[in-house]
């Protein structure tokens, strides 16, 4: 009995072994941007030279203000037809953030606005509520919509990836904190790549493809013209 018990306990620990060794060397796998190989890389911004990432500033000229940030203290205008305001805390705006993998941004937005139907091409991302009530939605690829009311104190998660949105339905400002695993996880808002894209897409094959008429696409395409209604520079951080 006591041979049974001790070879099924080998067998677990085992077990356990082989699937914590596995976890371990696969994890890496699905991190949105690759490890690092030093302590640290702060970004050379300045630098000319184009990579899968920012060039490391010489560690000579490293100082301690390169390791913190104060950019998310106050939020962007808001005055803008989606009535949200995004604050980027990526590389480009944080150069301490090159090769960590990591972008925190602040979200603020408005009672009844939203921040519109976007992806993340290069991360999966968390969504802090600090302050607010905020309806968040992810849409799968077999077409399934998750959503839900959040509330202060709150986590939403979004795959990478995914279509989301998130409206602001409490009476007061909301703010969000989003947090993705990549220094720069991209930003692509639907409704600028349909109909403010540089060339434009040809009205016929947004027509076909909303299965609506050309005048339709025509009329909505105006709204995001340089004086449209939703003009792409009236959305801070877009």
């Amino acid at each position: 009995m006591a041979v049974q018990l001790s070879i099924k306990t080998t067998s677990s620990f085992f077990l356990v072994l082989c699937l914590t060794v596995i976890l371990f060397f696969t994890l890496s796998c699905y991190s949105a941007d690759p490890d690092p190989l030093q302590d640290f890389c702060v970004a050379d911004l300045n630098s000319t030279i184009r990579m899968n990432g920012f060039p490391c500033k010489p560690e000579s000229q490293v100082t301690s203000n390169d390791f913190f940030f104060s950019g998310l203290m106050t939020g962007a205008s808001t005055e803008n037809p989606f009535g949200a305001g995004l604050k980027f805390g990526d590389v480009t705006a944080f150069p301490g953030l090159n090769t960590q993998g990591l972008t925190v941004s602040r979200i603020d937005i408005i009672p009844g606005g939203i921040i519109p139907l976007h992806v993340h091409p290069r991360a999966s991302e968390a969504n802090f509520i600090l302050k607010g009530k905020v309806f968040f939605g992810l849409v799968s690829t077999t077409d399934v919509l998750y959503s839900k009311v959040m509330k202060a104190k709150e986590l939403f998660i979004v795959p990478r990836g995914l279509v989301h949105f998130a409206v602001n339905v409490g009476q007061r400002n909301a703010i969000v904190l989003a947090i993705l695993n990549s220094q720069l996880p991209g930003f692509s808002t639907l409704p600028l790549n349909l109909f403010a894209s540089t060339p434009t897409i040809p009205n016929y094959i947004l027509a076909k493809n909303f299965r609506v008429d050309e005048k339709v696409i025509a009329i909505i395409k105006s709204k995001f013209a340089p004086n449209g209604s939703l003009a792409i520079s009236t959305w801070e951080g877009i």
